[in-house]
């Protein structure tokens, strides 16, 4: 055989070369000239063969990234499509409402039309039942003259039970074990959207139904927004929380749009479908949940430990061995278990935020082998409560100035279409699409505020920056809407931006934030409660905003903006002393600098 100057043999079409524990394929059709001429027996298959075919770039992309980095991802966009499925189930409501009351003058008048050719025409038949209301084509009980109010009950209720529902969503989220929370929360959030639709298909009327429905849907969604929240935080760190959640945020815009996409294409049809569609499309994604959402990334020791089991032998790089012995390991002992961990030079076992530790020295030199047990803290960190996650420094103020911020950006959400139809003079089509850029804003704004706070490591004063020039725009807004199409798309983008941008950022990177403070001493077990209590407060805003709307819009469009600025005022005002502190801090840097810990 012949041999390369490293002492390799040489390669041929059915052989292998094995460099270290890698196994490398030689090349199958080896050119006589080609020879092995890398040092340390460190080669290149193009060394060996320069006639193959260079790795495609994507498979050089998709190799570069190492096994944190995948699993980064994987939560990343899990978190986002499954947050994405709540927004998606919320939306078929406000499409449905128009199918629910109908405006029926078109109908009554063809129905008019028809009896009066039936009763000049010779025909002998029967002329077809007058239709002489416009009640009889919407859908009881909605077809009385009360309905803008029965309406304005479903989401009311939705809503106040949302509010409620969340405080107590993130105290029960620490305590029990997130993946198996987030999975029954959305089980549950698609049996009774699709219950809602179950109406439509059993002919359902009852007011009561319907409420029922809405509060029970509210309460069990919930689980959604404390849940994702803890788990993105745990899997990113602070050094660019803010961007990561900007982008992570769409997902609310996302959602939104697709489920107005769903319910708009059976609305005029079966609207049953329309939350009978949805609800099975956050359910299955409930269960994908189930099988591939990792809380934490040391939740993924179980499974180094179970690649490194006993019976499983890995030898050291540079120890051979004591009385037959080649493996040394840790014994870790509490109360509960016994984990086993082998001592190998593995990159991820090595690593500082496992319970691992290398005992042997690098070099050649021989130690006797002894059991060593190392006793784990039994002190685990608890849960924190209501009262103590109040209790860290600017949980108040972020929350009060959320539930500001979300009023205005609710009024939005649910008003904006019928305001463009008044003042830009649109119809409902068409006004609804172009609502949908005022998100378009939102999105970008939200990226922007996380940028721009991760930059500058002051997060209360970027907001504020935004709510200040959020003010007077709203004014612009209510003015230039009334000069036509392209001014009222541009400002729709940037009130969009300007109203989002805050409480898209106090909403992710803030809660975050606030969740691994400094005065928890390393606890991690507050995430869900933080994020709950101000997603929570700021959900009472997001129901005050279209009822106080739909009150003031009686007077006028302008009193409704006035309203929104007020808003805006006062959500700046709660941050003024956050403000000051961070404008006097002799450093730049983010409210919490506490890495995230192992809980």
């Amino acid at each position: 055989m012949n041999l390369l100057p490293d002492g390799f043999p040489a390669a041929s079409s059915e052989m292998e070369i094995q460099r270290g524990s890698a196994i490398v394929p030689a090349c199958i059709h080896q050119p006589p000239q080609c020879e092995l001429t890398s040092a340390a027996h460190h080669f290149d298959c193009q060394h060996i063969c320069p006639n193959m075919a260079p790795v495609p770039p994507g498979i050089r992309l998709f190799v570069s990234f190492d096994r944190d980095q995948w699993y980064k991802a994987l939560t990343f966009i899990l978190t986002f499509l499954l947050y994405t499925s709540f927004h998606l189930s919320r939306k078929p409501i406000s499409i449905v409402k128009s199918e629910l009351h109908k405006n029926c003058s078109s109908v009554s008048e063809l129905a008019t039309m028809t009896s009066s050719s039936s009763s000049s025409s010779d025909s002998q038949q029967a002329s077809p039942p007058s239709l002489h209301t416009d009640m009889d084509c919407s859908w009881k009980p909605f077809d009385k003259s009360n309905y803008k109010q029965l309406l304005g009950a479903m989401d009311y209720s939705f809503l106040c039970a949302y509010a409620v529902g969340m405080y107590l969503s993130g105290i029960i989220g620490e305590r029990l074990p997130i993946r198996l929370y987030l999975t029954v929360g959305m089980l549950t959030s698609g049996l009774f959207t699709c219950l809602f639709g179950l109406g439509y298909v059993y002919n359902i009327h009852s007011l009561g139904f319907y409420i029922f429905v809405q509060v029970a849907n509210g309460l069990v969604q919930t689980t959604g927004w404390p849940s994702v929240v803890t788990c993105i935080s745990n899997w990113f760190g602070k050094g660019r929380r803010g961007l990561i959640m900007g982008l992570w945020n769409s997902h609310t815009s996302v959602g939104n749009i697709l489920g107005s996409l769903i319910a708009g294409y059976w609305v005029s049809s079966n609207w049953g479908l329309s939350f009978i569609v949805p609800g099975l499309l956050i359910a299955a994604m409930g269960i994908v949940c189930f099988f591939f959402l990792i809380e934490h990334p040391n939740d993924l020791k179980s499974i180094y430990a179970q690649n490194s089991s006993p019976g499983k032998s890995v030898p050291t790089k540079s120890w051979n061995g004591v009385n037959g012995n080649t493996e040394v390991y840790l014994q870790y002992k509490d109360n509960k278990t016994q984990a086993y961990y082998y001592c190998y030079e593995d990159s991820v076992q090595n690593r500082k935020s496992y319970d691992t530790e290398l005992l042997l020295p690098r070099d050649s030199v021989r130690v006797p082998v002894q059991p060593v047990v190392v006793v784990k803290n039994d002190s685990e960190p608890s849960a924190i409560s209501f009262m103590g996650a109040l209790r860290i420094p600017g949980v108040i103020e972020f929350s009060l100035c959320l539930l500001f911020a979300k009023l205005v950006s609710y009024t939005f959400l649910f008003w904006l279409p019928l305001y463009i139809t008044k003042a830009a003079h649109l119809d409902a089509k068409k006004a609804g699409d172009l609502s949908t850029l005022f998100d378009v804003g939102g999105i970008v704004g939200g990226i922007l505020a996380g940028v721009i706070s991760d930059k500058l490591g002051k997060r209360a004063t970027t907001c504020a920056v935004m709510l200040l020039l959020a003010a007077p725009t709203l004014y612009g807004f209510s003015m230039i809407s009334e000069f036509g199409l392209g001014p009222t798309i541009g400002m729709l983008l940037v009130c969009g931006g300007l109203v989002n941008g805050p409480y898209a950022l106090i909403t992710t990177a803030v809660s975050a934030d606030l969740g691994t403070h400094k005065s928890l001493k390393g606890n991690a077990r507050a995430l869900s409660t933080v994020t709950a209590i101000i997603d929570g407060t700021g959900s009472v805003g997001a129901a005050l905003g279209p009822l106080l709307a739909g009150l003031l819009s009686a007077g006028g469009w302008d009193q409704v903006f006035y309203m929104l600025m007020t808003a805006d005022f006062l959500a700046l005002l709660l941050l003024l002393r956050l403000v000051t502190k961070e404008l006097t801090s002799s450093k730049s840097r983010p409210i919490s600098t506490v890495e995230l810990k192992e809980h």
